[in-house]
């Protein structure tokens, strides 16, 4: 995986511009009414020929589209006029590393099995997702949309994730063997340990990160007994943000759960479980002596981004400054692993 995008130069297509700008707004937190003014004028832009947007530029109706407001139609004006828009260059100048450290492992990750698209809670459709992958370097991308229970992020029905399935398939056939969109999803763990999708669902996937969703205070015992039994569970391959606390952010921050971290991670480890390094800044999960109690039980991780948003995919790179920090071995890390690799140890390879 690359550590960023390179940076756009005139002369560049409207929507191309617009793309840029929503991955770099996406990529430094930026607050989602403006990424998503960006977003929609890039759906806008593409479906109105370029007779037209070049006729509007010139009569200065550009705003008459719908999604175009006042600085979407200055990056669409200078696009057409071959400049680089103003707007972009100044994201892109200031546009730094996000954090120091961890640069060298994140050049060997290979991808990501975490990710949500605009099926359940994230912002962008599943094409934008797989895009965005291609272009920072990954060579595959596990799509985890939500289980059904949690329906504040539009959780996937049995029937809704079978749907998605065909989707992922249709990507794949037109990617040839250049990327690999796996099929995957975020299976909550409910109270007594089970997983909230059915066997059968879950057996046609590639990837099965498990995490608690609710319920986040349950007493010790029987949130450890609750995470043991899903991790044990020998459909699911990675847990998912196993602390489930916040640190920073617009949801505040949240303690984390209390469990028998050494029972959870020994079970991990037993049943060749993966602990994911939640890479995102609000979570920034497990904390580190969490992680090093799992590396001497003797777990395998996972760094994913839990992206919701394109430009979210290159959050990686906290995770691995947390990781290289902490000296965990490469071969130790599931998404440095190429994907025949990554799908013998999940189990669904061909």
């Amino acid at each position: 995986m690359v550590a960023a995008v390179a940076p756009l130069t005139a002369p560049v297509a409207p929507d191309e511009a617009l793309r840029r700008i929503a991955f770099l707004l996406e990529r430094e937190r930026a607050g989602s009414y403006r990424v998503e003014a960006f977003r929609k004028a890039v759906v806008t832009v593409r479906e109105t020929p370029e007779d037209e947007l070049r006729a509007r530029h010139e009569a200065g109706t550009l705003q008459d589209l719908p999604g175009i407001g006042k600085s979407t139609a200055g990056v669409v004006a200078e696009s057409l006029d071959g400049e680089l828009p103003t707007y972009l260059a100044t994201l892109q100048d200031k546009a730094k590393p996000l954090v120091t450290g961890g640069e060298e492992l994140l050049a060997r990750i290979t991808g990501d099995c975490h990710s949500h698209s605009s099926w359940s809670d994230g912002g962008s459709p599943i094409e934008e997702m797989v895009l965005t992958a291609v272009e920072l370097g990954h060579e595959w991308l596990a799509l985890t949309d939500h289980s059904p229970q949690l329906r504040v992020a539009n959780g996937l029905t049995a029937e809704r994730l079978t749907k998605q399935l065909a989707i992922v398939d249709a990507v794949n056939a037109s990617l040839g063997d250049s990327f690999r969109l796996l099929k995957g999803i975020e299976v909550d763990i409910l109270d007594d340990g089970s997983l909230d999708q059915t066997d059968r669902m879950l057996g046609q996937l590639d990837v099965v990160t498990a995490s608690v969703h609710s319920k986040l205070r349950m007493n010790a015992a029987p949130m450890t007994r609750r995470m043991v039994a899903a991790v044990s569970n020998p459909r699911v391959n990675v847990l998912g943000h196993c602390t489930g606390r916040l640190v920073e952010g617009t949801r505040g921050k949240r303690p984390q759960s209390e469990f028998d971290a050494r029972a959870v991670f020994e079970a991990c480890a037993e049943h060749g479980t993966a602990v994911e390094i939640n890479s995102r800044p609000e979570r920034c999960d497990p904390p580190d002596e969490l992680v090093e109690l799992a590396m001497e039980v003797g777990c395998l991780f996972a760094i994913d981004s839990d992206a919701h948003a394109p430009g979210q995919l290159e959050m990686k790179a906290y995770g691995c400054e947390r990781a290289e920090r902490l000296g965990i071995p490469d071969d130790r890390i599931v998404t440095t692993w190429p994907v025949e690799r990554l799908l013998e140890w999940t189990g669904s390879a061909s």
